[in-house]
């Protein structure tokens, strides 16, 4: 797998941001007028109706419908959004369901301390279950008042604020809890296994 060059998405559609956003423009990022559409793969066509999020691994195994993820609390979130490729969207809106009250609905095992998210289409990224767990995350089906269009992860797709937008997966179908770390897709690949953008963990050094 190449990397994509820092520079490579820097031109008309993005800018540098000014000394009075550097607490929320992470290092080497630059600044996006639109919201770039960034997936390998293609696009699986996924409706609320068939949508489901298997829970497995290190918990009570279940299986959640569209419907009942739907009744669980609904909550507006503003948050920036970086991604590996050097691009970041500040202020972005969604509504959906903060984490906090999906896992409020999971039984764990003591012992479950790394979630492994799944995917529609075989994506996979993996996240401590600190990281996965903080009040900040939800999973989203709506943007800009808008139903989640499936380019960017609609129906359902986990929004990780504090992480590059890789850990942000798209057309989420699970998570699988584990005791131990194991990698996802792109962390298979040679990116960092926890990608943290103000230390710039894009990829790995192992």
């Amino acid at each position: 797998m190449s990397r994509i060059p820092r520079t490579a998405l820097v031109g008309k559609y993005f800018h540098k941001p000014g000394p009075e956003l550097r607490d929320r423009v992470p290092p080497g990022q630059h600044l996006a007028s639109g919201f770039p559409v960034l997936t390998y793969g293609q696009t699986p066509a996924v409706y609320p109706e068939d949508w489901t999020l298997t829970i497995s691994g290190l918990a009570e195994s279940q299986v959640f419908r569209w419907d009942q993820v739907m009744a669980l609390p609904q909550t507006d979130f503003t948050a920036d959004f970086h991604c590996v490729t050097t691009w970041s969207k500040l202020d972005v809106t969604w509504q959906g369901i903060a984490i906090p009250d999906l896992m409020a609905q999971i039984t764990l095992d003591p012992r479950a301390a790394h979630v492994m998210v799944h995917c529609y289409g075989g994506y996979t990224t993996n996240l401590t279950l600190e990281d996965f767990s903080r009040p900040q995350n939800f999973l989203a089906h709506t943007l800009d008042g808008k139903p989640l269009p499936p380019a960017h992860g609609g129906p359902m797709r986990v929004v990780v604020p504090h992480l590059y937008a890789w850990k942000s997966a798209k057309w989420i179908s699970g998570l699988e809890f584990l005791a131990d770390p194991e990698l996802g897709f792109w962390e298979r690949n040679g990116y960092h296994h926890q990608g943290d953008p103000w230390a710039e963990e894009r990829y790995s050094d192992r």
